[in-house]
C-alpha cells in the first residue's frame, strides 16, 4: 500500500507536492522552499533483532552510537542499498517514507523534529512529498520519541586565494 492510499485510508489530512526528485532530504527542502528542519529524513537502520526506520530533520545526521544505546543494543549499522530495496520494494530507490508500521518495522523520530506543525517527506517515489501534521504522522505511526541525531555543520567554503595585482 502507498502513503497515499495508507493515508487515506485512515482518514488522515496531507498534501502532495510534486518536484524535481531530490538525491536527499536536504535537496527535498530546497525544491519544495520548505525549511530544512521541517523535512523529515528517513534512515534504514539494522539492529541485532533487524531493520528499524530512524526518522529526523533534514539539518541532522543519525549518530548511529546514540541510536544504539536507544535501542538498547550494541550496534547499529546503516542499511546497504539492497537491504534498503528488499524492505521498501514497493518504493523508488532513493524514496524511504517515515512509516515503518506499513513494513513491519519499528520507527524511532528524533528531539530535532520536535514541536514542528507541519513535516514534509518522501512518498513512495522520488518526485512525490507529502505534508502533513507532525501530530498526525506521530497519531498513527506511534513512533519511539528519542535523541540519537546530531546537527550536520554547514559547509564550510574555502577561502579565495586571489592574488593582489
Amino acid at each position: 500500500m502507498g502513503v497515499s492510499e495508507y493515508l487515506r485510508s485512515r482518514h488522515i489530512p496531507f498534501e502532495m507536492i510534486l518536484h524535481q526528485p531530490a538525491p536527499s532530504a536536504t535537496k527535498l527542502a530546497q525544491s519544495v522552499h520548505v525549511s530544512g528542519r521541517h523535512v523529515a529524513k528517513t534512515v534504514l537502520v539494522k539492529a541485532e533483532y533487524g531493520y528499524a526506520l530512524a526518522v529526523v530533520a533534514s539539518t541532522h545526521r543519525v549518530d548511529l552510537r546514540r541510536l544504539a544505546a536507544v535501542l538498547d543494543v550494541a550496534e547499529v549499522r546503516l542499511a546497504s542499498e539492497d537491504e534498503v530495496e528488499r524492505v521498501f520494494n514497493d518504493c523508488e530507490r532513493g524514496a524511504l517514507p517515515p512509516f515503518g508500521r506499513l513494513y513491519g518495522l519499528k520507527t524511532f523520530v528524533d528531539a530535532s523534529l520536535a514541536g514542528d506543525a507541519q513535516i514534509v517527506f518522501e512518498g513512495n517515489v522520488r518526485h512525490q512529498g507529502v505534508r502533513m501534521r507532525l501530530s498526525d504522522f506521530e497519531a498513527i505511526e506511534a513512533p519511539t520519541r528519542a535523541r540519537f541525531a546530531a546537527p550536520i555543520a554547514p559547509r564550510q567554503r574555502r577561502p579565495s586565494h586571489r592574488q593582489a595585482g
